[in-house]
């Protein structure tokens, strides 16, 4: 029987690569976004400057994984529909009858997320709370039994330096705003919890600073005038992706708990990647 890894938020971006690296691991994969097809629109969703929605989709991303030989169950879910949430871990779990790896990789992404202080209203702020708060912490209660059950698993939990540092610049012109900082704040807290409550029973909890990464909604944010300007400050998002996949693997990874892991100069320490700053360097 091949482990099970669910990474949400899967539909791009670095969900769409960690289910593709776990799915060379040999995992099978259960992935989780809003976008079950191409093309579909969602309220509170990233766009296009021209309002068109990203590309990308769970069904994209399960036929990439069948193409690698694995094996991929397609969960709609969305972050702010707590039933949502919770019908997706069950349905994981009918499917499989176990859960080895969760990556918390999902994020609200509406316009609001980094709305300058003053503009920022309660309903805007309950989002990012529901989003970044309690949509991956009610996720990992409804499938965190069936890993003690089995005698252990693993929890990949994505922040962002945005949780864990001051904006360089005022939200507008750069930086970000305060719900977005204070919901990755929340979310770099999570793991060390788990890894302090569960550890002594088989749970192994990271945290995982993916840093500037190429993605679609990146691309959609700054534009690819923006991204070169990045040079070598951005990394594609197979970098976080066999990070998240190398800590969940590696017998080594154990001793890297109750830190944020900043994947990208962590990937080149480890060997994990090629350096993909180098023109030569491939990352298939």
């Amino acid at each position: 029987m091949n482990k099970v890894a669910f990474i949400t938020g899967a539909s791009r971006g670095i969900g769409r690569e960690t289910a593709l690296a776990f799915a060379r691991a040999g995992f099978d994969v259960a992935i989780s976004a809003r976008t079950l097809e191409e093309g579909e629109t969602h309220a509170h969703a990233l766009t296009h400057a021209d309002g068109r929605p990203l590309a990308g989709s769970l069904a994209a991303t399960a036929e990439a994984v069948r193409a690698l030989g694995g094996e991929a169950c397609t969960v709609r879910m969305d972050l702010l529909d707590e039933r949502s949430v919770r019908d997706a871990a069950a349905a994981v779990l009918e499917r499989f009858g176990r859960i080895d790896v969760l990556v918390n990789n999902a994020i609200y992404q509406g316009a609001d997320l980094n709305a300058p202080f003053l503009a920022l209203d309660v309903d805007g702020l309950q989002r990012v709370f529901q989003g970044y708060v309690v949509a991956p912490v009610v996720l990992t209660q409804c499938l965190l039994p069936a890993m003690l059950a089995q005698g252990g698993g693993t929890i990949i939990n994505v922040t962002s330096g945005a949780g864990e540092s001051d904006p360089p610049v005022a939200a507008g012109k750069g930086g970000w705003g305060y719900a977005y900082g204070a919901g990755k704040a929340a979310v770099s807290r999570l793991s060390g919890v788990l890894a302090a409550e569960f550890g002594e029973q088989g749970i192994r909890a990271y945290t995982v600073n993916p840093g500037v990464v190429a993605t679609e909604a990146l691309h959609a944010t700054i534009g690819d005038k923006g991204i070169v300007a990045l040079r070598n400050g951005v990394a594609p998002p197979e970098v976080p992706a066999a990070v998240l996949c190398w800590l969940a693997t590696a017998p080594e990874a154990a001793g890297f708990q109750r830190r944020s892991i900043q994947a990208q100069p962590f990937a080149l320490e480890h060997g994990i990647v090629p350096d993909w700053r180098e023109p030569a360097a491939g990352l298939a």
